[in-house]
């Protein structure tokens, strides 16, 4: 299971993240929230981990099933409405794919690890070291 380790020290609001595995990323508030705008935010990066997901279960599919694309571009927006956290996505393929190809992608798009994770009852488990 993935696990990553955050750290912020003095500068405010910069956290840097690293994974298990070595690889790292800044992540900071925007201007208007105190911090220097060096990273991504935190809803920002939880918006982008659905984005790749996405991308990335997309292009595994299509390649399995030969579909040619040059590029998929996945838009994602994240919003709170009346205590409600709405993930708007929007899908685009290079070159010409079929609606009935559109709506089995995005089928596929709806499968991907992170929706199902973020569509899951999540619990939270918070303690010290």
């Amino acid at each position: 299971m993935p696990k990553v380790f955050a750290s912020i020290k003095t500068v405010p609001y910069k956290v840097e993240i690293r994974t298990a595995s070595g690889n790292e990323i800044t992540v900071d508030e925007p201007l208007d929230s105190g911090g220097k705008d060096t990273g991504f935010s935190p809803k920002e990066l939880l918006a982008a981990a659905l984005s790749a997901c996405t991308s990335v279960t997309l292009r595994m599919y299509m390649d399995r099933k030969g579909w040619e694309t040059s590029e998929i571009k996945v838009e994602t927006e994240l919003t709170e409405v009346e205590k409600k956290t709405v993930f708007d996505q929007k899908i685009e393929f290079s070159g010409e794919i079929d609606d009935e190809k559109k709506n089995r992608l995005i089928q596929i798009a709806n499968a991907c690890p992170v929706h199902k994770l973020l569509s899951n009852p999540i619990e939270f488990r918070t303690g010290t070291v």
